[in-house]
């Protein structure tokens, strides 16, 4: 039997696809809200209320929670690190490039509490995802040191650890100064401009050659 002989898929499967495409959709939708306004812990039966699904259809879907989250976090931080990548791109300046990366990450991240999250557990959504993030921040970091903006001694993994220490920020002053992170991140910036030549610690700790065993 060739290719042309075989039988096509009835309207009936074809409509049954559709359905099971759009339920899809409207679960990642719902969930991306919900999981925005109230974090991993939130009940999915919410999500299911939201989506206007049942629960034995969201499960089809996604077995479990955590199986809903990881799709939900990797498609908002591909979406948003596309687009951080675009506007770095765009921007000539270097220095505007690095610090409207850091705005417009802590930015989002005030505005979903599931992505915050992700980060203080496991360093970001999706281990793929940090690698991009890491490698975009790199990028960053390159364009603003070879234009003499950037402390020469500030390495992708103080940026990296830095993006990770206003995350906490923003979690953590939420609920009661949702924009204390401005204020520290503006005091981070001062510290990585390239006006300040004092040295950096070492990043790596130094025995403590005081101690008597």
């Amino acid at each position: 039997m060739t290719l042309a002989d075989q039988p096509s898929p009835t309207p009936a499967k074809r409509s049954r696809r559709a359905d099971a495409e759009r339920n899809r959709a409207a679960i990642i939708e719902a969930a991306g809200t919900v999981f925005a306004e109230h974090g991993g812990a939130v009940d999915v039966r919410e999500i299911a209320r939201r989506s206007g699904v049942g629960m034995g259809t969201l499960y089809r879907h996604f077995p479990t929670k955590d199986d809903l989250l990881l799709t939900v976090l990797e498609l908002q931080f591909g979406s948003w690190l596309a687009d951080a990548h675009q506007r770095a791109t765009a921007t000539e300046d270097p220095w505007q490039a690095l610090t409207g990366f850091f705005e417009q990450m802590l930015t989002t991240q005030s505005r979903n509490r599931a992505v915050v999250e992700s980060y203080t557990t496991n360093g970001g959504p999706t281990p793929a995802c940090a690698q991009r993030c890491h490698s975009f921040i790199d990028e960053l970091r390159t364009r603003c040191l070879d234009a003499g903006l950037l402390r020469p001694d500030v390495t992708t993994a103080d940026l990296v650890l830095l993006s990770g220490s206003l995350t906490q920020a923003v979690l953590t002053t939420g609920d009661t100064h949702p924009g204390q992170w401005r204020r520290l991140l503006r005091i981070s910036l001062d510290g990585l401009s390239s006006r300040n030549t004092e040295p950096l610690p070492d990043p790596t700790p130094h025995p403590d050659t005081s101690r008597k065993d």
